[in-house]
């Protein structure tokens, strides 16, 4: 029960923090862009560009946690982007008021990209990869030994062929190779057939 209420009210802390400082950055990137000539509808939505690019990379970064896949540059990128837009607006909004003004309307953008980082890096349970023929780790029928058991040359050609039928691309080698250990071109061998993984 206090571990329930612990993860209820620590959800609740991050949330309601989030979304203060999500009003409050937007109220200051919107006058903002209206101080430098945009107007209307425009001017209300080029602030949703900034969120919507930090959610967005956000999501890609969170799928590819969960689904043991390599975070794809771009993501990284456009995370950074989208954090240092936000903090830039708000810095810029205050500039008018000087140093004290600047970090005073920063501090909300401040606030929620240290929330959106620690959400991300934290490690959270996640599903296992799934195993041939598409099933994850807990509702596979073959004993817990089994993967135990397993060599790393299967581990890496079990692996390589599940992310064969993942929505995104299949696993590099490179991945591969650091994450079992194994030489890349043995990794090589192993995903083409060359080298007898499977005894």
């Amino acid at each position: 029960m206090t571990d329930r209420l612990i993860k209820a009210t620590t959800a609740l802390a991050v949330v309601t923090v989030a979304a203060v400082a999500a009003l409050i950055s937007y109220s200051h990137a919107l006058d903002l862009v209206r101080s430098h000539g945009e107007t209307g509808l425009t001017a209300r939505l080029v602030p949703f560009t900034v969120d919507g690019l930090i959610w967005a990379a956000s999501m890609v970064i969170l799928d590819a946690h969960r689904h043991h896949r390599p975070v794809p540059a771009l993501a990284r990128w456009s995370l950074a982007a989208g954090i240092c837009a936000t903090i830039g607006a708000n810095l810029a909004h205050g500039a008018a008021h000087g140093p004290i003004g600047s970090l005073v309307s920063a501090w909300p953008a401040l606030v929620g990209s240290f929330e959106l980082l620690m959400i991300l890096t934290r490690n959270a349970p996640s599903p296992s990869p799934p195993g041939p023929g598409g099933r994850t780790g807990a509702h596979r029928s073959e004993p817990a030994c089994t993967e135990v058991e397993q060599t790393p040359e299967q581990a890496v050609l079990n692996e390589y062929r599940a992310s064969l039928n993942g929505p995104g691309r299949p696993l590099s080698q490179r991945y591969l190779a650091d994450k079992h250990g194994i030489d890349r071109r043995r990794v090589k061998q192993i995903i083409t057939g060359e080298y007898p993984a499977e005894r």
